[in-house]
């Protein structure tokens, strides 16, 4: 059965995984975020039950 052979596969799924790790990744992670998080305090909304004219 060819799928269960990982000679294949296996080293290139290694060696994407090592370019994506060691080259792509690093040259991704300087970049700055345009949306920087802020700090929002969490308010509650009060949520009231409609009044359904078949009930």
């Amino acid at each position: 059965m060819p799928q269960l052979n990982p000679t294949p596969w296996l080293p290139i799924m290694l060696m994407s995984w090592l370019t994506f790790t060691l080259i792509i990744q690093p040259k991704l992670l300087p970049f700055i975020p345009t949306n920087t998080p802020s700090n929002k305090s969490t308010t509650t909304a009060n949520t009231s039950s409609w009044n359904w004219p078949w009930t």
